[in-house]
């Protein structure tokens, strides 16, 4: 259903509020670049720090600039059950192609209690959810056994794995079929991740560079992993900088020097350090982004 790249896309801000504007203008550039899709309002989208209503009035405005041009994968996650039975919902409603469910954070619900969160999901609309794996942030990790249950259910579409462990995408292969679409969501290994089976990234990077990371995804897609090869070690110095400090700070300081966006964060993120700066800047000449 879902192939490509997906660039987590960031939330831009003026003076502290939502910068609509520059959000329609980062649609159109996305679209302009290659991208297969847009996720908005994930945790590259400062999803902890925005209000409910941000966060709907950020998707609803993604899918009115996109205009079916290209799907809208909408962040619809929360570690409270009814908030993101409320996020789908809205989605839906507004058009979305999907929703991106996170597994949740904070509370460590046990794999039962990830059943019967996604189960809950599910069923509380028509739109298809992709699940979105990060244990390194949600601090509960979905095994490939509880995956392979919910991808019994007929709106369970795929995951986001960030896990960063290539071997997953085998054995998720195994438990939830060759249909279910993987999804990497981890910049730096997306080559391998298309390598073991799986279709595409939901990027970080893509957010700077968005032309690079589709042209990866077309490579790899097409069996031309050399080419693929070339491209990601053009981009790894890249990759590699962003992450220095949280992604989303690194790739907006990134988008701010290619005049896309303000590099303005809400608290408690803050900008980034003079060292790290210099680490972005050199990493954009080195992908040719930047003189």
């Amino acid at each position: 259903m879902f192939k490509g790249s997906f660039p987590a896309l960031v939330t831009p801000f003026k003076n502290g509020e939502l910068d609509l504007e520059t959000l329609k203008k980062l649609v159109e550039w996305h679209i302009g670049e290659g991208s297969n899709g847009l996720v908005p309002v994930g945790t590259t989208g400062e999803s902890p720090t925005l209000t409910h209503e941000e966060h709907e009035t950020v998707i609803e405005e993604v899918v009115r600039a996109a205009a079916g041009r290209i799907p809208v994968i909408a962040g619809a996650g929360s570690n409270n059950t009814l908030e993101t039975m409320r996020f789908l919902q809205h989605a839906e409603k507004v058009g979305a192609a999907a929703g991106l469910v996170v597994t949740p954070y904070y509370n460590k619900p046990t794999q039962r209690g990830l059943i019967a969160h996604f189960t809950a999901a599910h069923d509380c609309c028509n739109l298809p959810i992709v699940i979105y794996n990060i244990p390194g942030r949600s601090v509960v990790d979905m095994t490939p056994e509880t995956m392979g249950e919910l991808a019994k259910l007929p709106r369970i579409v795929g995951v986001k794995d960030a896990t960063g462990d290539l071997a997953r995408v085998c054995q998720q292969r195994m438990t939830c079929g060759k249909d279910f679409a993987q999804i990497s969501g981890e910049d730096a290994t997306a080559h391998g991740f298309n390598a073991q089976g799986g279709q595409g990234v939901i990027s970080v990077t893509a957010n700077v560079a968005p032309k690079l990371v589709a042209q990866v995804q077309e490579a790899t897609l097409a069996g031309d992993y050399a080419t693929a090869l070339d491209l990601q070690d053009k981009l790894m110095p890249l990759h590699k900088a962003i992450f220095t400090e949280p992604g989303l700070v690194g790739a907006k300081y990134a988008m701010s020097k290619l005049d896309l966006c303000s590099e303005e964060v809400r608290s408690p993120l803050t900008s980034l350090s003079d060292e790290t700066k210099v680490l972005v800047d050199d990493a954009l000449r080195f992908a040719g982004l930047m003189n």
